[in-house]
């Protein structure tokens, strides 16, 4: 009998992905978390980054930001924020380019979560931009 080095599915792996994809966790955004897979597209790594702000895994949101737009103190503020927030659902309104073979692309998408017992949207029309061939996020400015 040959023994696992994987770790048994549980049940974040076997749920739904929290960034609407319909897919389970472990077939959608687990595999870019874990660093087995990159995103392909803009909207992947746009998607991948709503799950980790979900998961509050910071050192996938600070590796996904692009070099050129990430403040020496990001990390610092995502750790100091990350657990005011509760995500609650994720609605993409369209993309512009961020295919597989793109250099840039744009994400608009509505985020919907509880700070505190309060629900907030955040609308934001993200910019993403390849770096050393991966996607990265660039910015909400789109």
């Amino acid at each position: 009998m040959t023994e696992s080095t994987e770790r048994p599915s549980g049940p974040r792996e076997l749920s739904l992905c929290p960034c609407k994809s319909r897919e389970t966790y472990a077939a959608c955004c687990e595999p870019f978390h874990l660093g087995r897979a990159k995103p392909e597209t803009a909207e992947q790594l746009m998607r991948s980054r709503y799950s980790a702000y979900f998961f509050r895994l910071v050192d996938y949101l600070v590796s996904t930001t692009h070099p050129d737009t990430r403040e020496p103190d990001l990390r610092t503020r995502i750790e100091e924020s990350i657990h005011q927030v509760n995500w609650r659902f994720l609605t993409i309104l369209g993309t512009s380019k961020g295919g597989k073979d793109d250099k840039t692309g744009k994400v608009e998408f509505v985020a919907e979560y509880f700070e505190g017992t309060q629900p907030h949207e955040l609308h934001e029309r993200s910019r993403f931009k390849r770096f050393k061939g991966d996607w990265k996020y660039l910015d909400g400015r789109g």
